[in-house]
């Protein structure tokens, strides 16, 4: 209905009211009309009550935080080893765009402390106080991703430069930022200020802040002494921090094996004890996690500080069921030492090639499980590939590209038993002939009954044409296993008649 809303009716004037209704429509439609007028009174006080909603909320975040009476420390250029010749180009430029645009511009987290420790940062990650919208009205390169975290990607060709805006404690938060039973954070785009927003991180070496404007480094936390000091604190209540995300508990880990230091007594402290909520994480992002263990260039020391605080069997527990075999203690420590060096030296490093070393062991020990299935050896490796690998993926979501790498460099170790034929040579010519080598030169390093295999094959691939022929014939005269034929193709024995 438009125009203004028509007055109640009085006692009588209904009648009067009809019996100008010559044509009778009023009187028809009497009820419609005022169903009507009671619906646009619901509606009315519907949005009254939204407004409602919105102004206290906007009271609620006015209200000012108890963490605000902290007073930061401003670090000036002078005191500081920040250099804009050491950041990324392209952050800079966004750097710069944000404040002409009004907005404050911040380097923050890993970047930010590497820079302060000598090393060279792999992401810039940038703080504003824009909004998400207000960041995409600035750049055009701009794209908007997230549902927990709602970020601005700024895309310069291949390369990303992540902005997020300044957000607040979740407690500040509405209803529908809700957490789980286990205290997990599923939701968190509740937008604050650089004070609110230094407390929702996790670390305090973590938590500074290098301001574009007059090249300073903001410090809440006391996070600055704590890099010369070395030590890994943890902001604000550590078990209920490790509560609200349990990824925390391996990005604790990962940092001091990464940066070799030293971890608070009350960081420490309920470590082993909350390694159980590595169980409420998504499989998908514990994967993500893992990849950044392994690619850190110290992956040998983090792997031992995973077994220490009882991470490890919450990622791979068929492996850490292993290690009380020598050989998987000292296979697993040769590939993590090869793969430091192999970091170090600027050389790449397979993903599948660790998963394969890390399942293998787990692999042998179900295949000696089943032996009194009498399979043949391949069936057998085979069929305990899929076991072990459908355990594993329940706990890390491992893409099916890496799982078909991680089968064909464990079934290539039975491929190396046969040297008859043209087999090497079709063996030599599979794409993950180089990986499963290399984990047969760890088996070999690791105690296993295998040298004679591995040094043949090293001359086997290395060798010329000649070389590889005469290694055929030798092989050729070493007694090899019948291949196993199965019941249903054997020529079945047809008796003889008798003889009339």
């Amino acid at each position: 209905m438009r125009g203004r809303r028509p007055r109640p009716l009085d006692e009588g004037s209904k009648d009067a009211f009809l019996e100008k209704d010559k044509c009778g429509i009023i009187r028809k439609n009497f009820g419609k009309l005022i169903k009507l007028i009671v619906i646009s009174d619901v509606l009315r006080i519907k949005k009254i009550i939204k407004l409602l909603k919105g102004f206290l909320q906007r009271l609620k975040k006015e209200q000012p935080s108890a963490h605000k009476r902290i007073q930061p420390t401003i670090i000036p250029r002078k005191d500081h080893t920040i250099s804009r010749d050491n950041i990324n180009r392209n952050a800079l430029k966004v750097l710069y765009r944000l404040n002409s645009g009004g907005y404050g511009g911040f380097l923050v987290g890993g970047c930010v402390r590497d820079l302060l420790l000598g090393r060279r940062p792999k992401d810039f990650d940038i703080a504003t106080d824009a909004r998400p919208e207000d960041v995409r009205k600035l750049f055009k390169n701009c794209r908007l991703i997230g549902k927990r975290f709602r970020l601005a990607h700024i895309v310069f060709g291949k390369e990303i430069i992540e902005v997020a805006t300044f957000r607040t404690h979740h407690e500040k938060a509405p209803e529908h930022h809700a957490k789980m039973h286990e205290g997990m954070i599923i939701r968190d785009n509740v937008y604050g200020d650089i004070e609110d927003d230094v407390w929702r991180r996790d670390f305090t070496i973590n938590s500074l802040y290098y301001n574009i404007a007059d090249f300073s480094v903001v410090d809440y936390t006391n996070g600055m002494q704590d890099i010369k000091d070395k030590m890994l604190r943890m902001i604000g209540d550590p078990d209920q921090r490790f509560h609200e995300d349990p990824v925390r508990l391996l990005r604790a880990v990962r940092f001091m094996g990464k940066l070799d230091i030293s971890i608070s007594p009350e960081t420490e402290a309920p470590l082993t004890q909350l390694s159980h909520l590595i169980q409420n994480v998504s499989s998908a992002r514990l994967f993500q996690e893992v990849l950044k263990l392994f690619q850190e260039g110290a992956t040998a020391p983090t792997f031992k500080l995973l077994q220490k605080y009882r991470l490890l069997e919450q990622l791979f527990p068929q492996t850490v069921a292993c290690l009380n075999q020598p050989e998987t203690e000292k296979l697993l420590e040769e590939a993590l030492t090869n793969t430091d060096q192999r970091i170090q030296e600027g050389k790449t490093v397979s993903p599948a090639f660790l998963l394969a070393v890390l399942l293998w062991h787990p692999v042998m020990r179900y295949v000696a499980q089943i032996q009194t299935e009498e399979l043949p050896p391949y069936i057998a490796i085979e069929k305990a590939m899929q076991h072990v690998i459908k355990l594993q993926t329940k706990q890390l979501a491992i893409p099916r590209t890496l799982l078909v790498s991680i089968r064909e460099i464990c079934l290539l170790q039975h491929h190396f038993l046969h040297r008859h034929g043209s087999r090497p040579h079709r063996t030599l010519e599979h794409p993950r002939f180089r990986a499963a080598y290399d984990l047969l030169l760890l088996r070999i390093k690791a105690g296993e009954p295998v040298g004679e295999i591995g040094d043949w094959w090293t001359q086997f691939s290395e060798g010329d044409t000649a070389q590889r022929e005469k290694l055929l014939k030798e092989s050729g005269k070493l007694p090899h296993r019948r291949k196993h034929r199965s019941r249903k193709f054997r020529k079945k024995q047809v008796p003889e008649m008798p003889k009339e």
